[in-house]
């Protein structure tokens, strides 16, 4: 398998703790690919017409996209998994993972209206709106029961990559100082041997 990847992407992230949590990371070749909303990488968009990371080639070829698809088939390599395959308890697993994406959704477009609109054009009202997104689903995740030790699963691994990129991108968010029990959920998690591997400030 290829996964087209960039080492910033939070939702690659996500694939790769997850690649490593299943055993498969050995099996997956990284393809370092640079990514931009403006211009298309000829290379992914080849795989992907959206030429968004993470993009993942299977061995037979096919082109598997977006991160939570990616880890839907890679969870079905394997006999374990990292979300219930059936029944309830799947699509409340589900919904929470759409919490964490929206979030991560919401920490990139203010990060793109910050960093990377040209500033006459900026609309802060706009992006504020995201970082109010941001907070109240960490407020929501507060009240989980996540596991950082132990076997995890995969809304464990999106709030990690979630928090991650908080730290990365958004270090004056200081989210530990008022949600004790993510610090603390963070802090175990982030002694799994795959969360160093895929620090995006490596």
């Amino acid at each position: 398998m290829k996964l087209f990847y960039s080492n910033a992407s939070p939702f690659a992230r996500m694939v790769l703790v997850a690649a490593h949590e299943l055993g498969l990371a050995d099996r997956i070749e990284l393809v370092t690919a640079a990514v931009s909303p403006t211009a298309a990488n000829a290379d992914v968009a080849a795989a992907n017409p959206l030429s968004k990371v993470p993009t993942l080639v299977t061995d037979d070829g096919a082109a598997i996209y977006d991160s939570r698809v990616i880890v839907d088939y890679l969870d079905s390599l394997t006999p374990r998994a990292l979300a219930p395959r059936a029944g309830p308890e799947r699509f409340a697993v589900l919904t929470d993972l759409a919490a964490a994406i929206g979030l991560l959704d919401a920490a990139l477009s203010a990060r793109y209206e910050r960093a990377f609109r040209p500033e006459p054009l900026r609309w802060e009202d706009w992006a504020q709106g995201q970082v109010d997104k941001i907070r109240r689903t960490l407020d929501l995740f507060e009240t989980r029961s996540l596991k950082g030790a132990g076997e995890i699963g995969i809304v464990d691994i999106a709030v990690g990559c979630c928090l991650g990129y908080l730290d990365f991108r958004f270090p004056e968010e200081d989210w530990r100082a008022t949600r004790p029990k993510l610090a603390a959920f963070y802090a175990d998690l982030a002694k799994r041997p795959a969360w160093p591997l895929t620090d995006p400030a490596r």
